[in-house]
């Protein structure tokens, strides 16, 4: 952080040898008065206008930066603004506390935005239609090019700023343990298998907020900020991330009324929006599953939904393969080779 920031009463040759020092990254100087407030940014550009306005190059910070920039509030996450932020081009944003000193950097380059969540990836299973893989390897462990599967999910959360991640265990617990031991994601175990969700009951999760449930064994493009932003947006309990899925009947279908023939529709197709084990829960929901009875997704978010919770949904945009076949680990390995290729 501290090669971004310059006194507002330094030299703008001062500053263009720091930018200068900056080059391959972000070229945003963030500039403090004598008491350690943001007061201002500086880019080459606004060096090169204050330059071509005949100020000399003797000149202080202070006369060539701009003092209406965006910033974010420290403890205040606005997922909208960031957005909107990102969206104007800004690189490097950064987090005032309330005296306007600064508490940290953003680069939306490798931080997109930052969403006030927790996530939970559900990883206990035992992967047994991928079996002789899984007989030593849990499945999320699998590699998909040059990473483990669990691993493009670790990194899609950590690129929007989820930083309390939680990965639930149980079948071959003790490799995924190792495998994240020192990176900050903590593992937590079920006491026995409850279900696709049941484990989430273990994760010490604070009651105010909503956590991101997903399974670990998904590779997806899906936009976790859109999906945030549909949860709040809805003040849904539940949001689910839905797969648009189509079923093309291949004969002529009749539609009748007793033994009467109303009509023939020739090869119809339906659409449909399935489940694609991606959802954002109220915490307080969470908290409330039994820590003894196993409990899946579905049937939980039955429950939530006969009890009068707000379920909404948000079509995925995208890649999205659920790995729970030969076929589809194979499809998802050939498509990653496919990327590499590309690189």
């Amino acid at each position: 952080m501290d090669s971004h920031i310059i006194e507002a009463s330094a030299s703008l040759k001062a500053a263009l040898s720091k930018l200068n020092d900056l080059s391959g990254g972000v070229m945003t100087l963030i500039a403090l008065d004598r008491e350690g407030r943001v007061v201002g940014t500086i880019t080459d550009g606004d060096i090169r206008r204050a330059l071509l306005r005949g100020l000399p190059l003797d000149a202080e910070v202070a006369q060539a930066m701009k003092r209406d920039f965006s910033f974010l509030a420290e403890g205040e996450t606005d997922v909208r603004a960031l957005r909107a932020m990102r969206r104007k081009g800004l690189r490097l944003i950064p987090v005032l506390d309330a005296d306007r000193r600064l508490v940290r950097l953003i680069d939306t380059a490798h931080t997109r935005t930052v969403l006030p969540v927790t996530a939970v990836l559900m990883a206990g299973g035992k992967g047994e239609r991928l079996r002789p893989l899984t007989l030593s390897t849990p499945k999320p462990l699998l590699k998909v090019g040059e990473k483990a599967i669990i691993d493009y999910n670790i990194d899609a959360l950590r690129r929007v700023g989820v930083e309390k991640i939680y990965v639930t265990v149980n079948y071959l617990g003790e490799k995924l343990e190792k495998h994240f031991e020192g990176t900050g994601v903590e593992c937590v175990r079920e006491p026995r298998f409850l279900g696709t969700i049941g484990s989430a009951r273990f994760v010490p999760l604070p009651v105010e907020g909503s956590t991101i449930v997903m399974n670990s064994d998904l590779l997806t493009t899906v936009s976790f900020e859109d999906l945030y932003l549909r949860h709040i947006e809805d003040d849904a309990d539940v949001t689910i991330a839905a797969i648009p899925y189509n079923l093309s009947v291949p004969y002529a279908i009749l539609t009748t009324e007793g033994r009467r023939v109303t009509g023939i529709e020739e090869k119809p197709s339906f659409s449909y929006f399935a489940n694609a084990g991606i959802y954002i829960f109220r915490n307080s929901l969470l908290l409330s599953l039994p820590d003894d009875v196993r409990t899946d997704a579905p049937d939980f978010i039955e429950q939530i939904i006969a009890s009068g919770g707000r379920v909404n949904y948000m079509p995925v945009n995208g890649t999205w393969i659920d790995i729970g076949s030969p076929s589809d680990y194979q499809h998802a390995c050939r498509l990653m080779e496919h990327v590499s290729s590309l690189r």
